[in-house]
């Protein structure tokens, strides 16, 4: 079964670039953007800056699954 992707376009550092990502990533990213209290693209940029893989949709799943993870963690949530 494939997951529906959803591409977007963004702006990072004065410059288009295209993000494409499943909607469960999509809508965490929304949710920390809300919790973190920033816009969706402050984010995204603030995860291209500090990225170690070489493909930002990768990382940006990377960290959303990381802020879950923890979030679960914190819970006192089995893993």
């Amino acid at each position: 079964m494939k997951t529906a992707e959803t591409k977007r376009t963004i702006m990072l550092d004065g410059r288009k670039t295209s993000v494409t990502l499943e909607d469960a990533f999509w809508t965490g990213l929304k949710e920390i953007a809300h919790f973190q209290r920033v816009s969706v693209s402050k984010l995204i940029a603030a995860i291209d800056a500090t990225r170690k893989q070489s493909n930002l949709s990768s990382e940006i799943r990377i960290f959303v699954l990381e802020h879950f993870q923890n979030k679960d963690k914190l819970a006192g949530l089995p893993p």
